[in-house]
């Protein structure tokens, strides 16, 4: 008979560490830690740490030959979801990993992630990792006071402005607290989509009217660079530079679009 070393691994507590779930489980043991009728105060307790390999593991999605590089996957997303995408991204990170004793190690996965993100920023503008970090460097209030961050804020008209915001979340370590039992039957509703928002400012992107907003799209962004065509008109071109099969237009606008008209011209009556 043979047993599964990954199942039947047996460790000792004191000084080596099991794996459970991405955690480290190890022991304490600290002489010098004492309450106060001097009995040692920490000796024994269980301890949950997060791995160094984990840690290093998730710096590697954002490294380039060992720095933080940009992501090309996200040059032509708007500034609002590429500051979302890494938040949502650092979030669940240290959600996960709460329990740890050693939260504080993430201190290196937010570093390298910020700069990544600043370069990402930096990369679609074309311009500085210093602008960049000028330009949306925030503060943000938490439980423990304020909190550096760094912010994008989408204004809308007569509603309170979007904000996306990477930082300003605490490495402070959660003890553990009762798991509510939730019913299957309860569905989170999805988020908003980058087109919903961008239908949201109700603005048509070609000439700037608020009035009947509609969404122009097309199959694929090739039939739009198809050669031997003459002059493309302003809603090609706007589509064929933001890579995008989708384009808030205004009634009048998409009217023209599909008699064929360029936008640019005046409309014959």
């Amino acid at each position: 008979m043979e047993l599964s070393e990954e199942k039947t691994l047996i460790t000792h507590a004191l000084s080596e560490t099991a794996r459970f779930l991405g955690y480290e489980l190890t022991r304490f043991h600290d002489d010098t830690r004492r309450d106060r009728s001097g009995r040692h105060s920490i000796n024994g307790d269980m301890s949950l740490r997060i791995p160094a390999a984990a840690v290093r593991t998730r710096c590697q999605l954002y490294l380039r030959h060992g720095k933080p590089m940009h992501r090309a996957e996200l040059l032509n997303a708007e500034d609002y979801t590429i500051v979302s995408t890494y938040q949502s991204e650092y979030r669940g990170y240290v959600q996960y990993y709460l329990l740890a004793h050693n939260i504080h190690c993430l201190n290196q996965l937010r570093w390298t992630m910020l700069i990544s993100l600043l370069k990402t920023l930096a990369a679609k503008h074309k311009t500085s990792v210093n602008r960049i970090a000028t330009r949306y460097k925030s503060t943000v209030l938490t439980p423990d006071g304020p909190r550096r961050c760094f912010e994008v804020k989408v204004e809308r008209k007569g509603k309170r402005p979007l904000i996306a915001r990477f930082g300003g979340i605490l490495l402070k370590r959660q003890r553990p607290v009762p798991i509510p039992d939730v019913p299957l039957s309860i569905h989170r509703r999805p988020g908003r989509t980058e087109l919903l928002k961008r239908l949201l400012k109700d603005t048509c992107e070609l000439c700037g009217s608020t009035q009947n907003c509609e969404v122009h799209h097309v199959r694929k962004l090739a039939h739009l660079q198809k050669p031997g065509r003459c002059e493309k008109p302003a809603w090609m071109k706007t589509m064929i530079a933001r890579r995008r099969k989708t384009l808030v237009v205004c009634h009048e606008c998409h009217w023209q679009i599909h008699r064929g008209r360029s936008t640019l011209e005046p409309s014959i009556v």
